[in-house]
């Protein structure tokens, strides 16, 4: 326990289901967890929560591809905090947008939406976190991809803009990692926990007529224990990968796929 002991961490998209047990993750491992959200209301429940089990956390409304408010609220935890050690970038976008239709059909701005959102969105949470970081020479960057970064899946510009997180952390590794500062990437699998699963089901069941028996028993079936990966296990993985045991693990993506991605 507490292998965050008296951690900093700001957490962008915290009122998700996998930002929202990241941060009960954290807060319960001993950091002080800053929570952020485009609505404040889902990330005011977190809070909530976390506190209520004795842990430290404060709510922000932050959207997560604002500069502005995001070097605002940066400025604000160290003022209150004296640092930050944790920037965790959870934060997603409504797949139904950009889920369902073919790339043949499909215009410039929906095969664009993801891949400019998600990347600028990490590039922004973590070049203004890296700023900070590097005042003391220490700190570890995150963020989560997806198996479709990978393998080629029928989800617009969604597996591209996985991709390119995945890069972008390489790139960010390679040029912070000298000044103490380590970057690291969770590649999770799809959670029927999740909001994002039943959106992404819903798309596929207009085109593709199965039902949410057929569709999860597909995601089941990718994992090598057949079984579906919990919001539980994402949460302790981060917990590890953002620890100072975790001191090799940097430039990289993180396989909690539990065997969809064969590395």
């Amino acid at each position: 326990m507490n292998e965050l002991k008296n951690k900093v961490a700001v957490i962008y998209g915290a009122g998700g289901e996998i930002g929202g047990a990241v941060a009960r993750a954290f807060a319960r491992e001993g950091a002080k967890v800053y929570l952020t959200g485009h609505r404040l209301a889902p990330v005011e429940a977190v809070c909530r929560d976390i506190q209520a089990a004795g842990g430290l956390a404060e709510a922000a409304e932050v959207d997560a591809l604002d500069e502005p408010a995001i070097d605002k609220h940066l400025q604000l935890v160290v003022a209150k905090s004296g640092r930050i050690d944790i920037s965790f970038n959870a934060m997603g976008n409504s797949p139904g947008r950009y889920l369902g239709a073919s790339l043949v059909d499909m215009d410039l701005e929906q095969f664009s939406m993801p891949i400019t959102s998600y990347t600028t969105s990490y590039f922004l949470t973590a070049r203004l976190a890296a700023r900070r970081m590097l005042e003391n020479k220490s700190g570890v960057i995150m963020t989560v991809s997806a198996p479709p970064a990978r393998i080629g899946t029928p989800n617009g510009g969604y597996g591209t803009s996985q991709a390119a997180k995945e890069a972008l952390t390489r790139y960010l590794s390679k040029e912070l990692a000298p000044q103490g500062i380590r970057v690291v990437c969770l590649q999770s699998h799809g959670m029927p926990e999740t909001a994002t699963i039943r959106e992404i089901f819903e798309s596929r069941a207009r085109t593709a007529d199965i039902t949410w028996e057929q569709f999860t028993g597909y995601l089941a079936d990718m994992n090598h224990p057949k079984r579906f990966l919990t919001l539980a296990e994402v949460a302790n993985v981060a917990v590890f990968a953002a620890s100072d045991k975790a001191s090799g693990i940097m430039g990289t993506a993180v396989n909690v796929t539990m065997g969809a991605l064969d590395d």
